[in-house]
C-alpha cells in the first residue's frame, strides 16, 4: 500500500503491516472521541513513526497514486478528525 505522510513523501507499506497500524489508528481514533489533547498527539506519533519504520520511502519524483494519505506530526485534532473515515483513516 502506498502511503503519503503529508509534507513528507510516500512510502511503500507491505500488507502484513497494516493489522498493526490499524491498532495504532484505533488508539488515534478514540484519542480524538475523547478529546484529550495529550493521547491525540501521543497516538499521531506512534501512527506516523510506526509507518516511517515499516514503509519503505519512495521516490521523490514517484507518481505513484497514494492509496492512503496520513496528517503531518503538528497537524490539530479537528484536521485529523475531519479526515477520519467510517474506518479512521486507515480502512481495515
Amino acid at each position: 500500500m502506498i502511503v503519503r505522510l503529508m509534507g513528507e513523501g510516500q512510502l511503500d507499506v507491505a500488507d502484513e503491516e497494516l493489522s498493526a497500524l490499524n491498532t495504532l489508528d484505533a488508539e488515534l481514533e478514540s484519542a480524538i472521541e475523547s478529546g484529550d489533547e495529550t493521547s491525540f498527539r501521543s497516538a499521531l506519533n506512534a501512527l506516523l513513526e510506526n509507518v516511517r519504520k515499516v514503509g519503505k520511502p519512495l521516490p521523490p519524483d514517484s507518481l505513484a497514486p497514494s492509496e492512503l494519505i496520513l496528517p503531518p506530526a503538528d497537524a490539530h485534532i479537528d484536521e485529523v478528525r475531519s479526515m477520519l473515515g467510517d474506518e479512521g483513516l486507515i480502512p481495515d
